[in-house]
């Protein structure tokens, strides 16, 4: 693949050591493909149209990210596997197994169809890409298995955004250990038994 931090699939990947970095990931099948399809061809066509700046293209992302999370939140596609709460506690469990070795754990928030998590890179750190690959197989295996089930449990690529301030730091805080009451889950964000957030005031 190359350079582990800066690669691009469907979208770039900028994963530098020393950096504090916002992922999702999803399970698979969990939004239409013609969903998709539509969200990157907007996405592609404000990216062709407008200057590139790096303020236009945060606020391209940003947006991206906004219409791409709504659409996960309403749960109208696809499984909902971390639902079971054997297999969310599973993951989690995997979540901060790998603090202190690959990232510093800041926080994380399991959704039904999809994982947002918040972790700071040491300089020293291995390649985030091979640590996501290790985590995304190993509890892919150990849910199909708590499932009874065969097949691809995780999309394959990863959502990621390079967080460039503590105010922006701040504020995804917010927005991950928010999103079950975002997507009308529970009324207040510490009774969603699947968020982490271990230096919360």
């Amino acid at each position: 693949m190359g350079d582990p931090t800066h690669y691009e699939r469907n979208l770039p990947h900028r994963l530098p050591p020393g950096s504090d970095i916002f992922l999702t990931f999803r399970l698979a099948d969990s939004l239409p493909v013609a969903q998709l399809m539509k969200l990157r061809a907007q996405f592609g066509r404000a990216e062709a149209e407008e200057a590139d700046t790096a303020e236009i293209s945060y606020a391209r992302q940003r947006r991206y990210f906004g219409r791409f999370d709504a659409l996960l939140d309403a749960g109208h596609h696809g499984p909902t596997w971390l639902r079971n709460p054997a297999v969310a506690a599973m993951v989690g469990t995997a979540l901060r197994h790998y603090c202190g070795i690959a990232y510093n754990l800041v926080c994380y928030c399991l959704m039904p169809n999809h994982v947002h998590l918040v972790v700071s890179l040491p300089n020293e750190a291995p390649p985030l890409l091979k640590t996501l690959q290790h985590l995304k197989g190993y509890t892919a295996l150990q849910a199909n298995l708590l499932l009874g089930r065969t097949g691809q449990f995780w999309q394959r690529e990863t959502y990621d955004h390079l967080i460039r301030s503590p105010e922006e730091m701040t504020r995804i805080i917010a927005y991950v250990v928010n999103n079950p009451v975002k997507a009308g889950l529970v009324a207040d964000w510490e009774a969603w038994p699947h968020t982490y957030w271990p230096e919360n005031p």
